[in-house]
């Protein structure tokens, strides 16, 4: 046995029943194994970020690690940022990234780099040059190992061309899962007198907490004591919907954030990080959690968070307690002219039962949330790290993972284009996924960003240019059918809602390309920066209106 061979039927052997693939000549021999091992379905990506990023939705949804296969430093490094998206998200991935035969290294060939330094970037925790054939099938468990505790993370394991080719590799038998510790009785102890105590206090919720269990736990909590649940800005993924609790997301916006947390003395961290601003700003503070406010932590990423909850549940009383629920309601058809809003609209009026949405829309996206939140239950996955093309291969990881659910990406025209090639493999596979592409023809999010930070000269005709995608006008329809993928484009509500029915109602792949106008735009976004920068001046219930105002 070769060590391909070997180090495949170990993963299939680990439970690992997909790998996504963009392999070139270092890889061969593994290629070549797939065929031998029927417990491995193989999945091909036209661009590595489609592969990594597709890796990280399956993990998201299956709960456990896919594979990739990448080609030398240079495919890792085109596949980094959905990588990073996975480290920032804790997400399990098993990172598999071929290289040049030991012997060769010293010629310095053209795809020659080093690729360790290039894979720290992304997978901290874990980086290993495989050195030989019989070691090989180890160096996999331990990867797989260390991809699949708490928290989870992107373990990546480099295959030189010689060690996968040649004889001597031996199958090796991965470890049982271990459980992860709840927190200790003494944090139990503190953080249940706290929520007795009478003060303000918050639980910010995040990774393994916005499960149902966590969440049904946590409003428990809540309703005994008293308490405010939020959830981090972008969960990597979150249960939502009719007849779940329903916690309040972190706004993107710094400032909107601040006007959240102000209320509060104590703010309790559950599977989550301590808020700070996505950027800096000219005199702003990038820590959001407001002076005179303690930070304590229930549960971190190491430990089981649901466990965690359910233990203070029961060490307050709250058992017995009634969460608040989120009651059904799902909002009216839309008409007329379409808009970003009315596009959400329609998803929250059609969305089906079990459905899994993946939310790339950038500023399109401002009304998902509050135009979702009665739909029937379903899944929510978001940009963790912030680097955009996650969505398209995100849905493409999902429909792999959980192909009896309908799933929905909703996507920003430029952050699309990052990873447009996803749209070829999810034709390739028959995936049932409905991708809605939000045309605006602009880079919106910069444009506020422009004006947020205060960049003087910003408004000339050489700056905006970088922040639109007009001329040449992007075609998404044509773009998606010519990679084998039913599209149409539409500027009319009625035209999307109709368009939106028949892609749920027909198997494979569907493309809906919305043409809607910048959702931030205009007076509204000039405006904007100075309404931001009034808020620690205004009383808090008017703040706090004006927040609910611009970020549901």
């Amino acid at each position: 046995m070769n060590g391909a061979h070997a180090l495949i039927q170990t993963l299939a052997d680990a439970g690992i029943e997909v790998v996504f693939t963009n392999p070139g000549t270092s890889e061969m021999h593994f290629v070549a194994a797939l065929d031998d091992e029927p417990r491995l379905r193989a999945v091909l990506a036209l661009f590595e970020g489609v592969a990594t990023g597709a890796a990280d939705g399956y993990a998201r949804m299956a709960g456990k690690p896919a594979a990739t296969l990448l080609h030398l430093g240079c495919g890792l490094g085109n596949g980094l940022a959905n990588l990073h998206n996975a480290r920032k998200g804790k997400v399990p991935v098993l990172n598999i990234v071929g290289d040049h035969a030991t012997h060769h290294v010293k010629y310095d060939a053209q795809l020659q780099s080093d690729i360790e330094t290039v894979a720290r970037n992304v997978s901290p925790g874990f980086v290993r040059t495989a050195a030989s054939t019989a070691a090989l099938a180890q160096d996999a468990v331990d990867a797989l190992v260390a991809a699949r505790g708490l928290p989870g993370q992107v373990a990546t394991l480099i295959l030189p061309a010689d060690v996968s080719w040649s004889e001597g590799g031996v199958p090796c038998a991965a470890p049982p899962a271990s459980p992860a510790p709840p927190a200790d009785a003494q944090t139990l102890a503190q953080i249940a007198d706290l929520l007795r105590s009478g003060q303000p206090v918050a639980l910010l919720l995040g990774g393994q907490a916005l499960l149902e269990p966590g969440l049904m736990a946590a409003a428990r909590i809540a309703a005994q004591a008293g308490a405010k649940l939020f959830a981090e800005c972008f969960p990597t993924r979150m249960e939502r919907g009719a007849g779940l609790p329903a916690p309040e997301r972190i706004a993107y916006l710094a400032e909107l954030a601040s006007v959240q947390l102000a209320p509060f003395k104590h703010l309790v961290l559950v599977d989550a990080k301590s808020p700070v601003s996505f950027f800096a700003y000219p005199g702003k503070q990038s820590d959001l959690v407001p002076g005179g406010c303690t930070v304590h932590t229930l549960a971190s990423p190491a430990q089981d968070a649901i466990a965690s909850l359910q233990a203070l549940a029961t060490a307050l009383g709250a058992d017995g307690s009634a969460p608040a629920l989120q009651p059904a309601r799902a909002p009216g058809r839309p008409r007329g002219r379409l808009s970003a809003p009315k596009v959400c609209k329609a998803v929250g009026h059609l969305l089906p039962e079990r459905a899994i949405v993946i939310d790339e829309a950038i500023t399109s996206g401002l009304m998902l949330g509050v135009m979702t939140a009665g739909s029937p239950r379903h899944d929510l996955i978001t940009l963790t790290g912030g680097a955009i093309g996650q969505g398209l291969p995100n849905a493409v990881g999902a429909a792999i993972a959980c192909p009896d659910r309908p799933v929905i990406a909703l996507v920003g025209d430029g952050s699309s284009m990052y990873t447009i090639q996803a749209l070829w493999t999810m034709a390739r596979e028959g995936l049932n996924v409905t991708t809605v592409v939000f045309n605006n023809a602009s880079y919106s999010v910069l444009n506020v960003e422009l004006e947020r930070v205060g960049a003087t000269g910003g408004g000339g005709p050489k700056a905006r240019a970088q922040l639109d995608l007009q001329g040449p006008g992007l075609n998404f329809a044509q773009l998606a059918q010519g990679m084998g993928v039913h599209a149409v484009r539409t500027d009319t509500a009625e035209g999307f809602c109709r368009a939106f029915e028949y892609a749920l109602a027909q198997p494979g792949p569907h493309l809906i390309e919305a043409l809607v106008p910048e959702s931030l735009a205009g007076a509204k976004r000039r405006v904007l920066p100075w309404m931001l920068r009034a808020l620690p001046s205004l009383p808090p219930a008017m703040a706090l209106a004006i927040k609910r105002k611009i970020a549901p």
